[in-house]
């Protein structure tokens, strides 16, 4: 943990800080903060997210969707703005600073991308679907103290970003505190790899206790500059920066909003903009402001060398493992799946359900390819495994058929990989965790659980050891609560393997189903821990 994560640790805690602002003279008007990335002590460069000088834009949050908007400049907010940048305890400053600030200018959207909630999959999800279908983003204020207009202007804000430059006394800890921050390129960590996020849950409150929280994660999914990490962030870590751990303690990304419900599931995930695409846009917006600004645009961090080898494509699934997921396509269902042999597909039973049924299945690498395939095998509803195999008609070329896993171990690292959340838009999300139980019915593995998020359509998508790259599982189900309807990504169930791979074998040797035949004879304790429920120690006696 140490000699992985110490480059990144100690960039995150020179780089982190809070900024606040307020209006002048009007202390009952209260107070808007995110976190920040100091990109350079030396000129006072600090980078945060936009959102919170919407109140004060004296065009309204309209400026900010304007079609001629490449950038705002510092005046494009009132007179009456007043910022305070908090950063974390130095050896100049063992309590911490609040520097005073002013702001240089916004940038604009995330590579022009329009912010807005994600598209509505069509894929059936992992519990039965609610009717809410609408995403909403992490506030840090009650729902009912959230107007329509503010969150209008949230969604506005969500993909600008400010540049701040802090009064000259931070430069004096300069030379105290380490070097210029380094900025990795756009591309270069690929899916899958391991990130830090540095921020501070609810802003300003309480720096003591919460300035600079770290949160560990990966790199769950790209497209262009936006990313998403598995990182659990809260309200107020928008404008934090996230690190990789190589290269070492390079920025990736910042903050741009943690995802919070979207059809009564709790996502537990956060959508990022690249660092390297904003600060290019920064460079570019001082050069055109002022001859006086131009000469900052020189100070901003460096973009660091590609160690990781060739950029990251788009739909490019990471680690190697990864590209044996697939997207199946039952008629108007979608979900996740797994590719066990080059013509045999592992899904889930209410992905695929019908025997004979055709279905579409697409792969991401090492090309995108469709391929028509025939579910040959679909477990009954009755049945606690929830499974259907389906023959391809044509082999899945280069996709590398996974290693089946025949031991499990609590507390290894693992993934999952599928095509949750976003669905066809990104292509496969990878999310991390680790195998927090094995359920077993005389000793033999029935029911893998893990923390790994999880949400509606991953199902049937593998369960992944993150060291070995064996295949552990196959994603069945996740949680929810009976009394408030919520789902929970973060306690989810796979079938193990090991149930399944004696009938694959059988299937392909001699194109028996009968082993899988036996999935919908499985015994009453199997049935019962896949109702997660425990039967009652003795008969249940009337009192009357």
């Amino acid at each position: 943990m140490g000699r992985q994560w110490g480059p990144a640790m100690r960039a995150a805690e020179q780089a982190g800080c809070v900024v606040s602002a307020s209006r002048a003279g009007q202390p009952e008007a209260g107070s808007w903060s995110c976190s920040g990335v100091i990109l350079n002590r030396r000129p006072g460069l600090v980078l945060c997210h936009g959102g919170i000088f919407t109140p004060f834009l004296r065009a309204g949050s309209g400026a900010l969707t304007a079609a001629s908007t490449a950038f705002l400049p510092g005046d494009s907010c009132g007179d009456d703005l007043r910022l305070h940048v908090q950063c974390g305890p130095t050896a100049a400053s063992p309590a911490g600073r609040a520097e005073r600030g002013r702001p240089g200018l916004c940038t604009p959207q995330c590579a022009g991308l329009e912010p807005g909630p994600p598209a509505r999959p069509r894929g059936r999800p992992l519990q039965p679907p609610r009717p809410a279908e609408q995403w909403r983003f992490a506030n840090a204020a009650p729902d009912d103290e959230v107007s329509e207009e503010e969150e209008e202007d949230q969604l506005r804000a969500l993909g600008w970003f400010a540049l701040l430059r802090v009064r000259p006394e931070m430069e004096k800890e300069a030379e105290e505190r380490g070097p210029v921050l380094a900025v990795a390129p756009l591309g270069d960590v690929p899916k899958g790899a391991p990130l830090l996020a540095c921020g501070s849950p609810f802003g300003a409150f309480c720096p003591d206790i919460f300035l600079n929280t770290l949160s560990r994660g990966v790199l769950s999914n790209s497209a262009g500059p936006l990313l998403l990490t598995d990182a659990r962030c809260l309200p107020g870590t928008e404008g934090g920066g996230v690190f990789a751990s190589r290269p070492a303690g390079a920025l990736v990304a910042l903050v741009a909003a943690p995802l919070c419900w979207k059809a009564r599931e709790w996502v537990g995930l956060t959508l990022l903009c690249a660092a390297a695409p904003l600060l290019s846009v920064a460079r570019a917006a001082l050069c055109r402001l002022h001859p006086d600004t131009a000469a900052l645009a020189a100070l901003l961090p460096p973009e660091m060398g590609a160690p990781w080898g060739l950029p990251l494509r788009y739909r490019d699934p990471g680690p190697p493992w990864a590209a044996a997921a697939v997207l199946v396509e039952c008629g108007s269902v979608w979900g996740s799946g797994v590719a066990v042999a080059p013509h045999l597909v592992v899904t889930c039973r209410h992905v695929a359900p019908r025997e004979t049924a055709r279905v579409l299945v697409h792969s991401t690498t090492p090309k995108s390819a469709i391929i028509w395939g025939r579910v040959v095998f679909a477990t009954q509803e009755t049945s606690p495994y929830d499974i259907a195999v389906v023959r391809l008609e044509e082999d899945l070329d280069g996709v590398p058929v996974p290693v089946p896993a025949e031991h499990f171990h609590e507390g290894e690292a693992v993934s999952v990989v599928g095509f949750g959340v976003f669905g066809q838009a990104c292509g496969p999300s990878v999310t991390s965790g680790i195998l927090s139980a094995v359920v077993r019915v005389d000793d033999t593995p029935v029911m893998l659980q893990t923390t790994c998020a999880v949400h509606g359509g991953s199902s049937g998508g593998p369960l992944f050891s993150a060291c070995s790259g064996d295949l552990l599982g196959i994603v069945a189900s996740n949680t929810r609560d009976n009394n408030t309807g919520a789902t929970y990504p973060h306690l989810n169930f796979s079938i193990p393997i090991t149930v399944l791979q004696p009938a694959l074998q059988q299937y392909s040797q001699t194109g028996d189903l009968g082993g899988f035949r036996q999935l919908d004879r499985a015994s009453e304790p199997v049935r019962v821990v896949w109702r997660l429920q425990r039967p009652p120690a003795e008969a249940l006696r009337s009192k009357l």
